[in-house]
């Protein structure tokens, strides 16, 4: 490590508003990413040796250093040279790009990702100065009120190209779908923001729809799958995953007659249980699991069965909930089994809407319906990146192909 050290200044007078420890890691920091970004050119210099002209000389060469810029950090700015080299002699499609510092960078990622979540904390564009000062350093820039501003309407921009991206290549097995109450301003207070994820025939999970509806309606639903259809969108999913609450089925039981529907497991599980005494309620729970856990429906339904012969005197609010979305709550058997464990429940939306809905429980507005709806876009956007493929994603072509399964299984006629 002297390599690096060395060059640290341990006596630099402290005049950064930072503790001596803060600056020593901004240091260290500007240091290592200084020999990272110096590794990085040699190595496309020496991949390029053989490039030369007649007499020998390299067409490929270092070139001084880029004028020095400010990068914006969860720990303050750090002054960096990039080091430049000449390559105008090769064609531009190969020619030097850093992969760790793009040429216009200013901010890193995670000081973007601020600026969405404290605004849907209901922070007002003025204060956003004042609010990062104590973690990014005195006099920061690039987050005055007035590049606020600008960024806000650049998301806007995005969110509002996002809504109107063409879908006619698109093909999805599954949609993941749930209504998201947040404490966020919109235009009507019993509005809530209309969530659809799906996974597309390569088994990546992708964003499909954020939009606000009326109380979860059917009106709201056949809105957006209406909007889906109008941009290209062919077909349906194989499969719909939601909470029977929704006026979701409704509508897509118009615009998309041959998607199947699964109830989430979890949220029928809390609807039983919010209908039992607490002390039963660990033992229904283990009684459920046994359902939606067995290795076959015939065993599904016997486990189903059991529970209604132990509760349905006792408990005939939470049997007759059970008993309600009878005929969608084991569809899942009838796809692949390892796809089970993704499309019994609305976990994928249920984990990435975890963090939005605490990032906008403690404000009831945070500006107009237009602008919240692009910052909660812009953290499922930030989320995405965290997904990953589905188990099992290369059987998803058997699933667009509609080959039938019994109990996970290829059935024996389409597995010939």
């Amino acid at each position: 490590m002297k390599k690096y050290t060395k060059e640290i200044d341990f006596k630099k007078e402290q005049k950064t508003g930072f503790s001596c420890l803060e600056d020593l890691a901004r240091e260290g920091a500007r240091v290592m990413l200084h020999y990272a970004l110096e590794e990085e050119i040699r190595e496309f210099i020496e991949k390029h040796q053989n490039n030369t002209y007649q007499n020998g000389k390299r067409k490929i060469v270092r070139n001084g250093s880029h004028p020095q810029r400010e990068i914006i950090t969860g720990i303050g700015p750090i002054e960096i040279k990039q080091p430049r080299v000449d390559d105008r002699l090769i064609p531009e499609e190969e020619r030097f790009t850093s992969k760790i510092l793009p040429r216009y960078l200013r901010r890193v990622p995670s000081i973007d990702n601020l600026i969405p979540v404290l605004y849907l904390k209901g922070l007002s564009t003025n204060d956003f100065t004042t609010a990062l000062t104590p973690i990014l350093g005195e006099g920061v820039r690039g987050l005055s009120a007035t590049n606020i501003v600008r960024l806000k309407q650049i998301w806007e921009n995005e969110y509002q190209q996002w809504t109107k991206r063409d879908l006619s290549e698109k093909r999805y097995a599954y949609f993941w779908v749930d209504g998201i109450y947040c404490n966020v301003r919109l235009d009507d207070q019993r509005s809530c923001i209309l969530v659809i994820m799906g996974a597309d025939e390569h088994g990546n999970k992708e964003l499909i729809a954020v939009n606000d509806g009326y109380r979860e309606s059917k009106t709201a639903w056949k809105e957006i799958l209406l909007d889906l259809k109008q941009r290209g969108l062919k077909k349906g999913p194989k499969l719909a995953i939601g909470d029977g609450a929704l006026g979701f089925w409704a509508a897509i039981g118009e615009e998309f007659p041959e998607t199947k529907w699964q109830r989430c497991w979890v949220h029928k599980t809390a609807n039983i249980l919010d209908k039992m005494p607490k002390a039963i309620q660990s033992k229904a729970k283990s009684m459920i699991h046994d359902m939606y856990m067995a290795d076959t429906e015939e065993n599904a339904w016997k486990a189903y069965n059991h529970f209604l012969d132990a509760y349905e005197n006792k408990y005939p609010k939470a049997v007759e909930c059970l008993k309600k979305d009878k005929k969608d709550l084991f569809t899942f058997y009838s796809f692949p089994a390892v796809h089970w464990i993704h499309i019994r429940t609305t976990n994928p939306i249920e984990s990435t809407f975890a963090t939005v809905r605490n990032r906008t429980r403690s404000t009831k507005g945070c500006g107009s319906r237009t602008a919240t709806l692009t910052m909660v876009y812009k953290l499922c956007l930030e989320a995405e990146k965290t997904w990953h493929k589905l188990k099992g994603y290369k059987m998803i072509h058997l699933v667009l192909q509609d080959k039938k399964f019994k109990d996970g299984e290829l059935a024996a006629e389409d597995a010939a």
